[in-house]
């Protein structure tokens, strides 16, 4: 649970948050829920999978993110030619020491921006799958450890489009949340072209938070409560997508894990010390639907992984408060909930 010294930090904590978010939201317009998705996923220790058409701002998310914060940053292009080795490192060996020396690949950063990664082969994709599962990369034997906060935002075009390649079963599971920016409103496409017509909006960005304020923010989310029914609610969730007709893949336990870890963020982020079961319902399109694969027949339907979470949602009951804890007055909504907090 937070501790107090936790508690004493909540509005520098808090503060910070709205730094970040200011900051992001001054780049991206008219899209202040992708945003909040963005902080959510790195509070709660998470990767971020952002998909959508070329030219909408998938890239401009992820640098603006990452370049919020003052912390290491990596920036991978993920093409065809791309190797693992490109990613993780390779041994070289060092003439005059007469031994092997490692030379760290692009992965050993905080941030790591991954651009078009379906363009490079499934390969050179898998090459991330051990650094953001464990955090770490293992090569020649000898494990390295990566720095913390660790989070990868890769960017995606639609599977449709010419030459991209999808993402394996395993690397999509890894991704804690998918996010589509879409297009932007009439009046949000106004305000860049009369804020950002003449230069790119990153020029003048500047970091509003440091790398260990970042790690203090996710050990606060890390002690937000979490009741029985809402865990219970959410692996009811999972599990219904393991039995779906229209679904040949259903979600993984890791799924359950991700889940829950992005409702608490979620929680801290409201200002709340526990999780309620609206933060599972929430988030449990962005963290379920690109983990799902739908049935020959169900695509035939033009029924959608999406559909499908919506529609679990509908039937799955929502558990609801004791009467003794019905959140009046500042009692918690489940027991042994710890009163609002902010951050």
């Amino acid at each position: 649970m937070t501790t107090y010294d936790d508690r004493a930090n909540l509005s520098e904590l808090s503060a910070t948050v709205e730094r970040v978010r200011g900051s992001v939201e001054g780049v991206i317009e008219g899209k202040p829920e992708v945003v909040r998705l963005a902080l959510t996923v790195l509070l709660a220790e998470g990767h971020l999978l952002i998909e959508d058409v070329p030219g909408v701002g998938k890239t401009m998310l992820a640098k603006a993110l990452a370049r919020s914060i003052d912390c290491s940053v990596r920036r991978i292009q993920f093409t065809p030619d791309l190797l693992p080795s490109d990613i993780t490192g390779v041994s070289i060996w060092d003439q005059q020491r007469r031994d092997f020396e490692f030379k760290p690949g692009a992965v050993f950063a905080q941030i790591v921006i991954g651009d078009e990664i379906n363009r490079a082969s499934p390969k050179t994709q898998s090459a991330l799958l051990e650094s953001m599962e464990e955090r770490q990369v293992t090569i020649d034997g000898q494990t390295y450890e990566l720095p913390s906060p660790f989070m990868v935002v890769a960017t995606q075009n639609p599977v449709e489009m010419e030459g991209t390649y999808p993402l394996p079963e395993a690397q999509r599971d890894r991704f804690m949340a998918r996010v589509s920016v879409g297009y932007p409103s009439v009046d949000a496409e106004l305000r860049m072209l009369d804020v950002h017509g003449g230069i790119s909006p990153l020029e003048d960005l500047q970091p509003v938070a440091h790398a260990h304020e970042i790690v203090k923010l996710i050990e606060a989310v890390r002690g937000v409560h979490v009741a029985e029914p809402v865990r219970r609610y959410a692996v009811e969730l999972v599990a219904a997508t393991r039995a779906h007709p229209d679904l040949r893949l259903g979600a993984s336990p890791r799924a359950t894990l991700h889940l829950l870890r992005a409702a608490k963020a979620s929680a801290a982020l409201a200002g709340r010390e526990y999780a309620l079961p609206d933060d599972v319902r929430e988030l449990a399109v962005a963290v379920l639907a690109h983990r799902l694969l739908p049935t020959a027949q169900a695509q035939l339907n033009r029924r959608g992984a999406e559909q499908v979470v919506q529609e679990i949602l509908q039937r799955t009951p929502v558990p609801t408060a004791p009467a003794r804890h019905g959140g009046l007055d500042g009692v918690p909504a489940y027991p042994h909930q710890q009163p609002p907090r902010s951050l």
